[in-house]
């Protein structure tokens, strides 16, 4: 299987198609978010994207740019946002939060409250398979 770096336009693309097969067979999003990210010292490209993560439907979205009306706007660094996003490694956002390098903006109490949820058995090959297409 090919692999592309976190967030290049090859990987957006693979993780949609991922998404869009999982779509309807994971548990709906406990918490609706619209957050906006981001992503600095990107190593390709400008070194900066800006995403989006968009749960309201149910169902998590993702993609690059940035929503009109976003609830909390997230600052961080690619290998952070790589460590949560992609290893699912909330330790290291908690970290990096306690460090100062994850900036905030809005409502705080949306960003919390992700972090409360505990991924399905479906959830987690979803992840499986986002983390198969990622390149080391």
């Amino acid at each position: 299987m090919a692999t592309y770096p976190f967030l290049s336009e090859e990987w957006m693309a693979e993780a949609k198609k991922i998404r869009e097969e999982y779509k309807g067979k994971t548990p709906a999003v406990a918490h609706a978010v619209k957050m906006n990210q981001v992503i600095t010292a990107v190593p390709f490209g400008e070194g900066t994207i800006n995403a989006h993560m968009d749960t309201s439907s149910g169902e998590m979205e993702m993609d690059t740019g940035h929503l009109d009306t976003a609830d909390v706007t997230v600052t961080l660094d690619y290998d952070t946002a790589k460590a949560i996003f992609v290893d699912g490694n909330p330790q290291a956002g908690m970290q990096a939060f306690m460090a100062g390098k994850i900036k905030v903006e809005g409502d705080m109490t949306k960003l919390m409250a992700m972090q409360q949820s505990a991924p399905d058995a479906t959830s987690l090959e979803l992840a499986g398979k986002i983390k198969e297409i990622t390149a080391e």
